[in-house]
């Protein structure tokens, strides 16, 4: 027996055509062109600002400008999720998007932990980088280190000095 067939004998013969319209089933809704215009044009736009913000140097400090152009990467994102993926709160009956915002809140915990237990250490591990004021060691610098007095005299000269012993 042919499903057509087996709808019919069911009593199933009053969907005209419409495959799985009222069997549970949804299509969803895959955009028009000018949804995918609309989405190229503004990605388009929000690669080409951050790139002349970036090349023109148009913002002085560069921490303001990697907090622009991280604001200019998530609007990018979401962009790209609602013109090109199809993602809003109604598409699989809003599964989809609870899924997507328990993966963003997991993306941004696990990189403001990072991030902030890698400035600890670096703070913890090397004060001395921390701080532009205290002095360089001498190899840093490019010039030795003047000796007090006392540490001069205490040096052997180099004349004096034996040679170390072999280690073979």
């Amino acid at each position: 027996m042919s499903a057509h067939q087996e709808h019919t004998a069911h009593g199933h013969d009053d969907h005209n055509g419409h495959h799985g319209d009222h069997h549970g089933h949804t299509h969803a809704n895959h955009g028009s062109l000018k949804d995918y215009t609309t989405g190229f044009f503004l990605a388009v736009i929000l690669t080409a600002m951050p790139f002349w913000l970036v090349m023109g140097k148009v913002l002085s400090k560069s921490s303001t400008t990697g907090l622009v152009l991280l604001a200019f990467a998530a609007v990018q994102i979401v962009v790209h999720m609602v013109y090109f993926l199809h993602m809003n709160s109604k598409s699989e009956g809003g599964w989809s998007m609870l899924a997507l915002l328990f993966t963003g809140m997991l993306v941004f915990i696990m990189m403001s932990g990072s991030l902030w237990v890698m400035y600890h250490l670096n703070h913890n591990m090397m004060p001395a980088m921390m701080h532009e004021t205290e002095t360089k060691p001498e190899s840093i610098n490019g010039e030795p280190m003047p000796m007090s007095k006392p540490e001069a005299q205490s040096m052997p000269a180099a004349d004096n000095a034996k040679p170390m012993p072999s280690m073979q």
